[in-house]
């Protein structure tokens, strides 16, 4: 996973006593306050379909299947299909447990830091540069 953490985000949480989970995440994983709550919610109710998210966050299908795509992209959520007894299918959402997303957002930021550190390493030492 190639995220790289926002600048003026990562600013706002290093100046921030108290960063919020979703401080973080918007920092660290690039999402946004609604995909924040979509996860948060899937912690809650395991197994959700999109209209039951959507009935529980008060958003649009559409809308919801864009913070699912945009969590699962990330590492932070999981699908699985289910049979329907009378025919066709659901899919159903279960978060990635927070303690493997703790682990995500360390590793997220160790890649960043290194990333940043070999760059450091690369500046030449000219003056002016």
């Amino acid at each position: 996973m190639s995220v790289n953490p926002s600048p003026d985000q990562f600013h706002d949480l290093m100046v921030d006593d108290e960063p919020t989970l979703s401080d973080v995440m918007a920092c660290v994983f690039g999402v946004q306050e609604h995909e924040v709550r979509t996860y948060q919610t899937l912690l809650e109710t395991p197994a959700s379909t999109v209209e039951e998210l959507a009935d529980e966050l008060g958003r649009d299908r559409s809308n919801i299947n864009r913070s699912l795509s945009t969590l699962r992209e990330k590492g932070l959520a999981t699908r699985k299909r289910r049979l329907l007894d009378g025919g066709g299918h659901v899919y159903q959402y279960t978060a990635t447990p927070l303690s493997e997303a703790r682990e995500l957002m360390h590793e997220t930021l160790d890649e960043w830091t290194a990333a940043v550190h070999h760059r450091i390493d690369e500046f030449d030492a000219s003056p002016g540069e």
